[in-house]
This record gives structure tokens, sequence and C-alpha cells, in this order.
């Protein structure tokens, strides 16, 4: 059989960007959780009209139905929270509820659910959003797809994750189309990384590892992830921990932070460089997550870290029932609503409230700014979405 030939330092730009493409390319939905330059575009573009000016808190982002799904704190509790938090930023809450809003909408044009169906979700969002804001409620009902995730999540193990993710239980990691390898230099520097005291104490922090426990580098990748990864520096890592004949393996999420494209607001402090942005937004709004990880530099990148547990799942919300999606916005928008919640005093918390309920017609029980935002989202990405697939299909007709 022929070697494969991988890719160089050099040749991942080039790669990354035509598989980005790709994925984008395959459906309106896809395009939606690539696209996140455009939905900050369009905000740009509005100029604060017509939104609401919510309280300065940590929110998401990018917070598209696909950076929802259980996350595991370093108990291994989990829960349902926000699971991507790269874009996050001090700003405006109502971005969030838009975000998500727009994805939901996607996901039920996909599911050829009518119109209708649409405003549902939407009031919906606002109605599960509001509750969990101040915990009104308890804990709205779990749709299907929410208690199938949190089940699997639960069963899972250090065989399924490296089975999911690197294909194999043993501590190595197979080069191919997923990892690519690293460049002298960069394995060099993950090794003498991971030798450094603050993050030897994040590798032994979870499943009742010795603080004092042994951290060995076994193996290390370029990875290849999604969109994201475009431009940036992505390493997975293979740890043994403790002794050579019992040790415990992890895998290593190293990730490059870059500048948040989210509107923020001016007067919010927030940590620098990136990567410290990105985890104290996380602690913010996912503890959980946040007790797990730390911002480094790596090769002059700014880096954070995070052991990948078996249950930290992305939520499919793919073909849904009518029923289903009711259930499923207000479910998400809880969710978000909690972690935003938690950063307020109850007087805020009210005043947002308020502001919420206001703007509502006789015909629609959620605020007319985020219809009209949401369908005027939904006509530009679908527009942008064709455009791109003209793009791409003659960018691979020139090819052939």
């Amino acid at each position: 059989m022929r070697a494969v030939k991988l890719p160089s330092k050099s040749d991942r730009a080039r790669i990354l960007n035509a598989r980005r493409s790709l994925k984008m390319a395959r459906s309106a939905g896809a395009y939606v959780r690539g696209s996140t330059i455009k939905f900050y575009e369009w905000l740009e573009a509005q100029n604060g009209r017509s939104l609401p000016d919510g309280p300065p808190v940590w929110i998401c982002g990018d917070c598209h139905a696909g950076n929802l799904g259980p996350v595991a704190d370093a108990k291994e509790r989990v829960a349902i929270h926000i699971r991507d938090l790269d874009q996050t930023v001090i700003g405006n809450p109502a971005h969030d509820l838009i975000r998500l809003g727009l994805s939901l909408a996607m996901a039920a044009r996909g599911s050829d659910l009518p119109g209708v169906t649409t405003a549902k979700m939407l009031e919906q969002m606002i109605e599960g959003f509001a509750q969990a804001l101040s915990r009104q409620a308890g804990e709205p009902e779990r749709p299907e797809s929410v208690s199938a995730a949190l089940k699997d999540a639960d069963r899972r193990s250090w065989k399924h994750l490296a089975r999911e993710r690197i294909k194999d239980p043993k501590p190595t990691i197979p080069l191919g189309n997923s990892f690519w390898p690293l460049e002298r230099v960069e394995s060099s520097a993950i090794k003498q990384l991971f030798e450094q005291a603050p993050v030897r104490k994040l590798a032994t922090m979870l499943r009742s590892r010795k603080d004092d426990a042994r951290v060995e580098v076994l193996d290390a990748a370029y990875w290849v992830k999604g969109c994201s990864s475009l431009g940036r520096l992505r390493v997975a890592v293979v740890l043994g921990i403790g002794k050579k004949e019992k040790q415990n393996f992890c895998l290593m999420d190293v990730k490059e932070a870059i500048g948040a494209a989210a509107p923020r607001y001016s007067k919010g402090k927030m940590p620098s460089p990136d990567a410290a942005r990105v985890v104290e937004g996380a602690r913010h709004l996912t503890p959980y997550l946040g007790e797990r990880m730390l911002p480094v530099a790596l090769l002059g990148h700014s880096v954070f870290l995070r052991e990948l547990l078996p249950q930290d799942l992305k939520l499919e919300v793919n073909q849904l029932t009518r029923e289903e999606a009711m259930k499923v916005a207000r479910y998400l928008a809880g969710v978000v609503g909690a972690a935003h919640g938690r950063q307020m005093d109850a007087a805020l918390q009210k005043h947002w409230r308020k502001e919420l309920s206001a703007n509502r017609s006789k015909t629609l029980d959620a605020p007319s700014w985020l219809w009209s935002s949401v369908v005027a989202l939904v006509a530009s990405h679908e527009a942008a979405y064709l455009d791109h697939c003209r793009k791409y299909a003659a960018a691979e007709l020139t090819k052939s």
C-alpha cells in the first residue's frame, strides 16, 4: 500500500480552507454554523437599531445550538451547558438570543417544519430564557434529544472518547485525515509545556489523580477540527499520568485563541491575551468547563488547554418534529438564560425580564426585535449559502 503524504505546516491553511468550503456547502444549517463573521457583519450593520441594550454580562458570542451540549465538571457530574466560548465577550445578551434563534430557525427549515413553527419556537425561547434568568421555575421538560445526549454522556468512558476522537483506545494518535504531524519545533514546545507546574496540575486535577503524579507526553499531533481550525494552532495531546504499569490516559486539547469578532461593550473590562478572555468567559458562563481550562503561551501563540472528558458531547439538533422543536427551543434558551442570569443580581434580572416582555404584538408572544432579526438573518444567510454553493461548484469545475 502506498504511503499517504501528510500535510506539512505550510500546507495546513490551504487544505483547511478547502475543507471548510466543502463543509459549509453541504447544508444551509452547516453554512450558518460556519459563517459567524457574516452574523457579526449583520449586527454591525444594524448599529443597535431596534435591539435592546441588555445588561453587560459575559455572553457566548456564538450561541448557535451546536455550541451547547453535555459538559462534565471536575467531579464528572454532567449537565447541558454552553460548550464553546471562543467568541465570548462582555456584551449584549440579546446577541446570544438572536444567534440561537437563527440556528433553531434553520433547524426548523431543515426539518421541513412550517413557518408558524419557527414563530412558536421563538415564543418558547423567550419564555424559557426569562424563567431561567432568575430561576423562577425548575428545569423545563427535557426534549428527547437532550435526554438521549445526557444518557449517552453518562455511560461513556475513556475507550469511547479515544475511539471517537483518535479511533484507538491505545495511547497513540493515528496520523491521517483528522490528525497531521507536528513540526519538530512544535513537538518540542508541547513537551516543554507539559513540564510546567500549572499545566501538570491541570492534568492531575481530574479523576482523583494524585497531585504529584508523573505526567508524560505519549503522543501529539496537529488536530484538524471543523471550520475553527483554519489559521489556528490546534494540537491533540495524549498524556500518561502515574506510574508506567498503572498509567491513566487523558486527551488534552490545545487550542489557539484569536481576537473575538463578537460585538462587545466598550466599558466591559476583559482580560488579555485572548486565551485568558476565553477562560474567564467560561468561568462565568460554564463553570463546569471553566474550572478545567488554563490559558498559556505556546510558540508565541495565546492558547488555552483543557482535558477532553468522555462526557463532553455536541448536542445534535437535526430532524425535529413540531413538538420536539418547541421543547428544544425552550430548553436551550433556558440553558443560556441561566448562564446569563447567574451574573446578575435580582434587580438587574428583573429589569432585563421587563425589557424582554416589551415590544410584543397581539399575534406574536415574542419581542418584535427578535422576530424581525431572525427573519432578516434567515433571508440573508439563505442567499449567502446559495452564493457560496455557486462559488464552490465553480471552483470544483475549474479543478476538474
